[in-house]
């Protein structure tokens, strides 16, 4: 990833939206980051069920519904490949 940010997606069960930005994540994270699946938890459910998948680095939110690899890597100040 070539940062040491912390980055999680948080997704349910069934999205199609979900598997599409894990798909980006991958392509620029390798696998350094965490998926968090929020079916089934009441406190997760009510926090982010409206805007899967959400993507988060160090803890704020910075994607909603969908991620492009090219905004990742800004975001976590890498240069473009």
């Amino acid at each position: 990833m070539g940062t040491s940010a912390r980055v999680v997606i948080y997704t349910a069960s069934g999205c199609h939206l979900c598997d599409a930005a894990r798909e980006n994540v991958v392509a620029v994270c390798g696998e350094e980051f965490a998926t968090i699946d929020i079916t089934g938890d009441a406190e997760l459910e009510a926090r982010y069920r409206e805007s899967i998948p959400v993507i988060e680095i160090d803890g704020v939110r910075a994607f909603t519904y969908f991620v492009q690899p090219e905004a990742l890597r800004h975001r976590l100040g890498e240069r473009p490949r």
